[in-house]
């Protein structure tokens, strides 16, 4: 791909703001055409800088109060085994290699304390889990995509 311009980062920008604004809608904001906006879409879908367009839930209103960073030590190289079989699981919405004391970092959401420990206790049956340690997260200050 070519070198990602100032146009094409303002055009980012616009759709990690709000992606259902419409190509015109853009176009205004950036004072060109809506034929430019939507090739310079295409050749950011193309390359991969756009990964896909989504919607942001507010998970809170939807029942789901308990949110969590799970670390986890792995022992016996199986990081990545273990990884695969804990990101399916439909409350953790984000799994990370990390470096330090712990091997992975774990977000998750709950709709209460009981299913976030039946979900502690099934992962610390898993094979080369050694421990984990959780965190409740008591209030978010910032949660947003950041601007490029």
């Amino acid at each position: 791909m070519e070198k990602v311009d100032v146009i094409d980062r303002r055009i980012l920008n616009l759709l990690m703001q709000d992606s259902r604004q419409s190509s015109r809608q853009m176009a205004s904001q950036l004072k060109t055409s809506a034929a430019t906006v939507l090739s310079r879409m295409q050749k950011l879908e193309k390359s991969g800088v756009i990964k896909k367009y989504s919607a942001l839930a507010n998970y809170e209103k939807l029942g789901y109060d308990v949110e969590v960073v799970i670390n986890i030590k792995i022992s016996k190289g199986k990081l990545f085994q273990v990884e695969k079989k804990i990101a399916v699981h439909p409350n953790v919405f984000a799994v990370y290699d990390v470096t330090g004391d712990y091997d992975v970092v774990v977000i998750a959401r709950f709709q209460n304390r009981r299913a976030l420990d039946a979900f502690l206790k099934n992962i610390q049956t898993y094979d080369f889990v050694e421990k984990t340690h959780t965190t409740l997260i008591l209030n978010v200050i910032k949660d947003e995509r950041m601007g490029v």
